[in-house]
């Protein structure tokens, strides 16, 4: 991705630290028996290390994404879960059953990353490892209680120069499997759920083609788009043209990533659309921001869809103004899981106020940075690269916690273990980090996740 001027009222925290004392402590939260009530201990003492770099930081390879907590029963609060009322009075504190639910799809997201082979030499590069069959248990998850019923491909529309036959066949690979559908079939899953939940997920960056999709930043409308009123920018919905151009193009040999998704929803539609039903597109990198172009897709095609929510890890933009307006009249929830230190959620193109969203009014939404020259502003508004933040936001940050570098490695702010982590281990935004979050931190061997948006 190519980082561009954000233009924001809000104050931004700087990246760089003053050197500590020569003994630092993290202040961390010990959850008592009762989860209202809060202590706080200093905690991990070490010797002075340069800013907030730790003296022996967390292996990432070595984190275990399996949670020690027992699932509870979801029942008749299911849709709170999912979003209906927009995660109120769940996010800060941090519910204890919206962590595990959040953590249970981070691990469909590391499936994928498991199951892709991200191997240039090897003769099946950029296809999945393994069987549809045997997918979730093979990449660590043998107790779903979910089956997986479709396999789902992208393919890059960049029409790719003659010369480019002389390069490895790896470099022109246009078409790979970016993840799966799966549908919970466990009788007693779809009882502690409170409703039979479709999963969409999907990985991030791997293929060369894909990276030079994400940098294809400039907005493009959606095509064969009902007309829609415009935004208040003066334009329709618009979505970042790489990420466009992965989920709408196809080839002779493999459909687009949207006519698989449709093809899929409408089967399931028939086969369960009578009994509670939702839809759970779930991605990190590049794969949260085609998670949201498939909720917006589906949404959109299907007027009988069931509620449709985006659990987002670590993802860019996507699109204006208008497009989120959409989102948000077409009733889906998306829930961003966002490291204040990962830059890949600070991109593409210009924020002008990322305070939007229903409550904020156009006047508002429009307020851009005090004392910027009036000929600025609308040179910016005129602009293709005028993107907005879309739904509820759970903000996080690598400083803090004591395990991680605290933000100066930039590839590890932005790794999905990180996330995981982070979510395992906020509570609120006055008690950042819990001490209990270690758990996390095992010995179990994970394969490094190498494709990042």
């Amino acid at each position: 991705m190519v980082a561009t001027m954000r233009i924001c009222i809000r104050p931004v925290r700087p990246c760089t630290f003053s050197a500590p004392p020569k003994r630092t402590a993290f202040r961390c939260c010990t959850l008592t028996d009762q989860p209202s009530k809060l202590t706080f201990t200093e905690s991990m003492n070490r010797p002075n290390w340069p800013g907030l770099r730790m003296a022996d930081p967390v292996d990432l390879d070595a984190i275990n994404l399996r949670s020690d907590t027992r699932p509870v029963r979801l029942g008749k609060r299911w849709k709170e879960y999912q979003g209906i009322r927009n995660w109120e009075g769940l996010l800060d504190p941090l519910d204890e059953n919206l962590r595990q639910e959040i953590l249970r799809y981070g691990q469909f997201v590391d499936a994928a990353y498991k199951s892709f082979d991200f191997d240039p030499s090897s003769s099946s590069y950029a296809t999945c490892k393994f069987p549809k069959s045997s997918l979730l248990e093979r990449s660590g998850l043998p107790e779903t209680g979910y089956r997986l019923t479709r396999n789902l491909r992208a393919t890059s529309g960049i029409q790719l120069p003659r010369w480019i036959e002389k390069a490895p066949s790896w470099v022109a690979t246009q078409s790979s499997w970016i993840g799966y559908v799966a549908v919970c079939q466990d009788k007693e899953e779809i009882a502690r759920l409170g409703r039979r939940d479709v999963v969409i997920a999907f990985r991030g960056t791997a293929t060369c083609l894909e990276w030079l999709e994400n940098l294809r930043a400039n907005l493009t409308h959606m095509p064969n788009d009902e007309p829609k009123e415009v935004g208040p920018e003066g334009f329709g919905p618009m979505v970042e043209s790489g990420f466009l151009s992965l989920y709408t193009s196809g080839s002779t040999i493999s459909p687009s990533l949207q006519q698989m998704v449709r093809q899929e929803i409408a089967r399931l539609l028939q086969s369960h659309g009578d009994e509670p039903l939702s839809l759970t597109i779930t991605g990190h990198s590049l794969g949260a921001a085609l998670a949201t172009l498939a909720a917006y897709d589906i949404k959109t095609t299907f007027k009988r869809a069931p509620l449709v929510t985006v659990i987002s890890f670590g993802g860019p933009r996507v699109g204006n103004r208008s497009f989120r307006c959409h989102l948000e009249k077409q009733g889906t929830k998306v829930l961003r899981i966002v490291n204040s230190d990962d830059l890949i959620t600070k991109v593409p193109g210009f924020v002008i106020d990322d305070r939007g969203g229903e409550h904020v009014s156009r006047k508002q939404d429009f307020q851009m940075a005090a004392g910027l020259p009036s000929w600025i502003q609308k040179c910016v508004k005129d602009t293709q690269w005028v993107y907005a933040d879309v739904g509820r936001e759970l903000r996080l940050s690598s400083r803090d916690s004591p395990y991680l570098n605290g933000g100066f490695n930039v590839a590890t702010c932005h790794e999905l273990k990180t996330y995981l982590h982070l979510v395992d281990g906020f509570v609120s935004s006055t008690c950042p980090f819990r001490q209990t979050a270690k758990r996390m931190l095992g010995n179990q061997h994970h394969l490094r996740e190498t494709a990042r948006v």
